[in-house]
C-alpha cells in the first residue's frame, strides 16, 4: 500500500472532527519517512559515510531517541558487526556519527556506551529551543500565508489521532513533522539550520517528555492553541504559547526525576 503523502507547510486543511484514521501500514510508513528525514538532516556534512554505516547509525539513533537504549548502556561493536554481517569499519563509522550527535561516548580502549544526561544540559537546550521557536512563531505570523497556516491542521489531525490512540511513538514523530513544517513557514533558512543544529539529543529529550503520563493531551491542547493564534494573526499569543509549550516539556522532565 502506498503511503499517504505527508503534508507540507502549505498543505490544505483537514476537518479534525471528521478525520479518517490511517491504517496501521500507512501510519508506520509515514513515521518511517519522518525518521529518515530527521536522520538524514543530522548527517548533513557526512557524505563520506557508507550506506551500511548509515543503516547502523539509524538503528542505534532511533533506539536511543525512543529510549530502548538508556543512558549508560554499553554498545557492543562486535555484536553489531555480526548482526549486520560486516566488518568493524562501518560500525566504527556509525559510532563516530553517534558520538558527534552526543548520543554515544567512544572512549579509547573501552566499549562505547550511550551518553549520560544531566538535567542542567536538558534545561539549557530547552531554553535555547524556547527562544528559537519564539522567533519562529513571530515570523510565521508575519510571513506565512493563510493557506500555509491552515496547512498545519493536517499535522494537528495526526496528533489528535495519535493522542486518542495513546500512541507515543506516532505522536512524537508527527510532532517532529509539525515542528519542521512550522519552522519552514518562518521562511528563514538560517533559523531552521540553527534549530536543526540542536540535533538528535534534542529529540531524545522531547521523546522522554512526551512519554510521561498525561503529556500527550497537554501537548495536543498547546498545539491547538498555537494554530489558533496563527490563524488569528496574534503574534503575542503565538510567542507566549510557543514558549509555554516548549518549557512545559522541560518542566515535565524535571519533575519526573528521569535525569
Amino acid at each position: 500500500m502506498n503511503a499517504t503523502p505527508l503534508p507540507g507547510p502549505g498543505a490544505r486543511p483537514v476537518d479534525l472532527s471528521g478525520a479518517v484514521p490511517l491504517d496501521r501500514g500507512t501510519r508506520e510508513t509515514d513515521i518511517r519517512e519522518l525518521r529518515q528525514e530527521m536522520l538524514f538532516s543530522a548527517l548533513r556534512g557526512s557524505e563520506g559515510s557508507s550506506s551500511l554505516a548509515f543503516v547502523i547509525f539509524q538503528e542505534l539513533a532511533i533506539s536511543i531517541v525512543e529510549g530502548r537504549l538508556p543512558p549508560g548502556e554499553e554498545v557492543n561493536s562486535a555484536d553489531l558487526a555480526r548482526r549486520f554481517n560486516t566488518s568493524r569499519t562501518p560500525v566504527r563509522e556509525a559510532l563516530l556519527l553517534l558520538e558527534r550527535e552526543g548520543l554515544v561516548i567512544v572512549p579509547p580502549r573501552r566499549r562505547p556506551y550511550v551518553s549520560p544526561v544531566a538535567i542542567s544540559q536538558v534545561r539549557e537546550i530547552y531554553e535555547i529551543r524556547a527562544s528559537l521557536y519564539a522567533l519562529v512563531s513571530e515570523l510565521v505570523v508575519e510571513r506565512a500565508t493563510d493557506d500555509e497556516v491552515l496547512g498545519l491542521l493536517s499535522w494537528q489531525a495526526m496528533l489528535q489521532r495519535d493522542a486518542d490512540a495513546g500512541d507515543v511513538d506516532a505522536y512524537f514523530w508527527h510532532n517532529v513533522g509539525f515542528r519542521n513544517a512550522e519552522a519552514a513557514l518562518s521562511k528563514n533558512f538560517e533559523l531552521q539550520r540553527r534549530l536543526s543544529s540542536l540535533g538528535l539529543q534534542m529529540h531524545r529529550f522531547r521523546y522522554v517528555s512526551l512519554s510521561l503520563p498525561g503529556r500527550l493531551l497537554h501537548s495536543l491542547a498547546d498545539h491547538e492553541r498555537l494554530v489558533r493564534a496563527y490563524t488569528e494573526r496574534d503574534v503575542a499569543l503565538a510567542v507566549a504559547v510557543t514558549r509555554s509549550l516548549v518549557l512545559r516539556g522541560y518542566h515535565a522532565i524535571e519533575r519526573s526525576g528521569r535525569f
